[in-house]
């Protein structure tokens, strides 16, 4: 079977050009904030990023600002999700970003995260 001779589909090659550009801003935004990310996806509405633990979440929302969801997970779990950004680019644009953590269901949480949590 041989290639095709299409060219690239203009909306897929927009959403690759824009996840490509979110990853980029964020991951120069880990530069000069050391903030945890060991999991990070870069997606065209905002980069994704999976913490540790709670300690990891509170790095991010005192660093960052924002409001944190909680949802019920299976198995006992939530999911603590912060909404927060990358700090405005030059166009005073920025880049949604999620940081989450699975956490037990009535495990202890320090007051500055749970007083983030959105009513």
């Amino acid at each position: 079977m041989g290639t095709s001779s299409h060219p690239p589909q203009p909306i897929l090659l927009r959403e690759y050009q824009q996840t490509s550009d979110n990853r980029l801003a964020v991951q120069a935004m880990l530069d000069y904030l050391p903030l945890p990310a060991p999991t990070m996806i870069a997606r065209p509405d905002a980069v994704y990023v999976t913490v540790a633990d709670l300690d990891d979440l509170g790095e991010w929302l005192r660093e960052r600002g924002g409001r944190i969801h909680r949802t019920s997970a299976a198995d006992g779990l939530e999911l603590w999700t912060l909404l927060t950004s990358t700090p405005p680019r030059g166009d005073g644009s920025v880049v949604p970003v999620r940081v989450s953590v699975p956490v037990p269901m009535g495990e202890p949480v320090q007051d500055e995260i749970r007083s983030a949590v959105a009513a």
